[in-house]
């Protein structure tokens, strides 16, 4: 179970997150952590598995920013997910860009709460598989942990398929010195 944890110290992550979970009436568990900098480490420092860490790559399509929403341990295949936004251009979000996207969040932890900031979600179907996620509370050291159902109808992101797993690189890499 991903949301076993209780959270008993206090938050750090913006009230407008808890607000909007609020207003939801869905349940949710805040997890505080040792902040992590990566999806990968969140999901160890939390001890979820990855592919129920729900990774949010924020994307501007057409020039309208997304989110793309997915297991930690994929990545996003840009050309599939531009075909399921029925857009013709796409690009990832820079970093400078996501703190006027996301109000009150430290960059790169920005949760997937497309309704809260006016962006569309779209879910791989990989995490929609997952009966629970979790995902960053705006912070790197605070994660929301709650049940797919509840996300889905909190947010109501279009599911499809676009991510895919990372290429293997270790043939790129010399593994003896001798050479």
């Amino acid at each position: 179970m991903v949301c076993g944890l209780q959270s008993i110290v206090p938050m750090k992550y913006p009230p407008s997150i808890h607000d909007f979970l609020r207003e939801a009436r869905v349940p949710y568990t805040v997890v505080p952590h040792r902040p992590a900098f990566s999806a990968q480490g969140e999901a160890a420092a939390t001890h979820v598995a990855g592919h129920q860490w729900a990774k949010v790559v924020v994307c501007l399509v057409d020039g309208e920013p997304i989110e793309a929403v997915l297991p930690a341990t994929l990545t996003v295949d840009l050309e599939k997910l531009l075909d399921l936004t029925g857009g013709s251009e796409i690009r990832l979000a820079v970093e400078e860009e996501l703190p006027v996207l996301f109000p009150g969040c430290e960059p790169g932890a920005m949760p997937p709460f497309g309704p809260l900031y006016g962006q569309p979600v779209f879910v791989d179907v990989a995490l929609a598989a997952a009966a629970e996620i979790a995902f960053d509370a705006g912070t790197h050291s605070d994660a929301i942990c709650m049940r797919w159902p509840d996300f889905a109808k909190t947010v109501r992101p279009m599911v499809g398929q676009f991510a895919e797993t990372p290429a293997d690189r270790v043939g790129e890499f010399s593994l003896s010195f001798r050479e």
